[in-house]
């Protein structure tokens, strides 16, 4: 190994993390996703390289390893104490007044920060590098749940020593904060939750909480948490004279602080703080309940002291409860961008905390039985966490009470509704529904999908917005012109992205069977389609029965392939796309060729020299076949490092397991 591939790995690690702070911390990135996703890429294919270079602080173990068994308990180093509340301003001004009377004195300021409505947790540092996350739990002890901590994005996984000067560059030290989802990462945890027919979480706080004790990394890692970072303790004492200049280092050290902040020298500016985000609340991105006061110079938080559950020099204002009672005028079915019918309530208006609400989520048809409710029913509608307010309960009962059933039809593009049997939600199947279109297109356009390099977000709004696009197919049409039109699109932009699109053809079958977007069927299952059927066409005809035969297509899959293939408004996109050039056809694999030809292979556990998803290209390019699941038709189980119960099945069914250096023997083999 070479000092240049030692000093590469070096500047990669430095370089991803300068901009995951941008990107994460920041809010401000200087590249694109692609670009980003290159780097990792090259940092991770340098370390599988060379093994012996990787280090715990490296971006790319963020993720990584079997999920946990449990989480061990751990006690803080100093009591994680929880807060005083108080309702009203009278409350608080008598607070604020034993403080001066405690500390003997009337120049007391105080920092004012926004009440986040997360879980807390505290992180350990030793030489600057993650060693623990632990939650708050009773205060004394928490759970250590590092693995899943490190997934965070706005956790830094190491804090260079020059960043650690403001406090003395410890060997050691603590930072305190919140682990939050936000309002955005919280409706596309529920849209994931309904499109695997589960049930949403109740509000985002709930889901934090959740996700953090998931013994997986992984599906943490897919929640997108956020972190802000409030306290910062050395030696088991606040690092610094004062709490704004804490949370000013703590911003200089790479974490992200909350902005919404202020020092407030009077009884009045304090007033004017909480007066100021009770107005502008909902426009967060993140849910908040109240206001954290804290005296800002923390030699007094010793002298002030604590009572058995809470410090003197802090307490939290609540702002007043978010509900009404009000009448339910309708119910209607809202489509959503996963073709996902949601009930909404209409309402008769209501002033809640000064602002006039109109409709409420109802969620599901689960919950409408749930709750009882009916058209005329007075109910109890909260805002909280939504992005329009839920019903709580039914506060008195309509005589003439009438009930709401999901259409059969879709509202928005009158496609056929569908309802899988054992799930929750119900769905439009028509791809081209305006009310999902911008979704549809921007999963055609993915990396995995059709690989349409620069048609992001933005882009995809402007199109739809414009009626420029209307389906997938439509993307096969556009001109320069058109493109160069539109907000930000140059002449320059506009001709590369024709040109990707017309890369876009020569994708193979698999990928446009993605595309699509059927439900249930993944990168995997659009593999296994186009080699039993080797023709889009011949998916399209077949019938469910069929359909099963398909390795790892269940009844469930096959279903969904079936409805999606029986709507008219998709096999007209299809007939489109047929149009626009791309590939209907795959010719079939000489089956006898190649060294594992007729071979089936599962793979469990971490390989040293590649990935899974190499090690099965490599088995697939010498004739073999990889599956996802253990059964008597499988001839090896290719066994790693901390395998998964996989290996309990293969034992089971007597199937022969091999190492990975058995697998490179085969693959080597002529």
């Amino acid at each position: 190994m070479t000092k240049s591939i030692k000093d590469e790995i070096g500047k990669l690690r430095e370089e991803i993390r300068g901009h995951e702070i941008l990107y994460y911390v920041k809010n401000q990135p200087e590249i694109s996703d692609r670009d980003f996703d290159e780097l990792m890429r090259r940092l991770i294919d340098l370390e599988r390289a060379h093994p012996e270079l990787i280090t715990p602080d490296s971006p790319s173990q963020r993720v990584g390893g079997e999920p946990a068994k449990e989480f061990p308990s751990v006690r803080h180093s100093v009591a994680m104490l929880s807060l005083d509340n108080t309702y009203s301003v009278e409350e608080l001004a008598e607070w604020d007044r034993r403080v001066r009377e405690l500390a003997g004195r009337e120049d007391i300021e105080y920092v004012a920060e926004l009440k986040l409505d997360g879980l807390s947790m505290s992180l350990v540092y030793e030489a600057g590098m993650l060693a623990r996350g632990i939650t708050r739990g009773d205060g004394t002890e928490g759970e250590d749940v590092t693995p899943n901590v490190r997934t965070i994005r706005t956790v830094p996984l190491r804090v260079a020593p020059a960043k650690m000067k403001a406090m003395g560059s410890p060997g050691r030290f603590e930072v305190r904060g919140e682990v939050l989802m936000t309002r955005k990462a919280f409706e596309e945890a529920n849209a994931q939750r309904e499109a695997a027919g589960e049930t949403r979480f109740a509000n985002p706080r709930n889901s934090a909480a959740g996700t953090m004790r998931q013994l997986d990394p992984k599906i943490v890692a897919a929640r997108r948490l956020d972190f802000f970072a409030y306290f910062l303790y050395v030696n088991r004492r606040q690092a610094l004279a004062k709490q704004s200049e804490t949370l000013d280092a703590l911003e200089a050290m790479g974490f992200k602080v909350n902005p919404h902040r202020r020092v407030c020298r009077t009884f009045g500016e304090l007033r004017g703080f909480i007066d100021e985000y009770e107005g502008r609340r909902e426009k967060l991105e993140y849910e908040i309940d109240g206001i954290v006061v804290k005296v800002d110079e923390t030699a007094l938080w010793d002298e002030l002291g604590a009572t058995a559950k809470s410090p003197r020099w802090a307490i939290a204002y609540k702002y007043p409860a978010r509900q009404a009672k009000t009448v339910i005028l309708d119910i209607r079915a809202q489509v959503g961008r996963t073709g996902t019918l949601t009930p909404v309530a209409d309402l008769k208006p209501v002033d809640v905390s000064g602002v006039t609400v109109t409709h409420a989520t109802l969620h599901n048809m689960d919950e409408i039985e749930r709750l009882g409710v009916h058209i005329g029913d007075t109910v109890v509608i909260q805002r909280a966490g939504e992005v329009i307010p839920q019903i709580l309960k039914v506060a008195e009962r309509a005589k003439d009470g009438r009930e709401f059933r999901m259409p059969k039809y879709c509202p928005v593009c009158g496609g056929a509704v569908v309802r899988s049997e054992g799930e929750v939600a119900y769905r439009c199947v028509n791809v081209a529904c305006p009310a999902q279109l911008k979704e549809s297109l921007l999963h055609f356009a993915g990396r995995r999908a059709m690989d349409i390099d620069g048609l992001g977000e933005a882009l995809v709004d402007q199109l739809v917005d414009a009626k420029i696009v209307q389906d997938a197919a439509d993307l096969y049409s556009l001109t320069e012109k058109q493109l160069a039109d539109l907000e930000r699109m140059g002449e320059k932009s506009a001709a590369n992205l024709v040109l990707e699109i017309k890369e876009s053809k020569k994708a193979g079958l698999a990928r446009l069977i993605y595309a699509l977007g059927i439900r249930y069927v993944g990168e995997r299952t659009a593999q296994w389609l186009a080699e039993h059927f080797h023709s889009l066409d011949r998916i399209a005809a077949a019938k469910e029965e069929d359909l099963v035969q398909v390795e790892e297509v269940g009844p469930r899959i096959a279903r969904s392939i079936y409805d999606f293939f029986r709507e008219r408004r998709n096999l007209k996109v299809v007939e489109k796309l047929r149009q626009a050039g791309l590939r209907f056809e795959e010719e079939k694999a000489h089956k006898a060729e190649g060294r594992l030809a007729g071979k089936q292979f599962v793979l469990t556990g971490m390989l040293e020299h590649f990935s899974r998803d190499e090690a099965a290209q490599r088995i697939e390019a010498a004739g073999g076949r990889v599956t996802g699941s253990v059964s008597k038709k499988t001839d090896y189980v290719v066994v790693g490092a901390e395998p998964g119960s996989k290996l309990d099945k293969a034992r089971a069914l007597g199937v022969k397991m091999i190492g990975e250096g058995d697998l490179l023997a085969l693959l080597a083999k002529r």
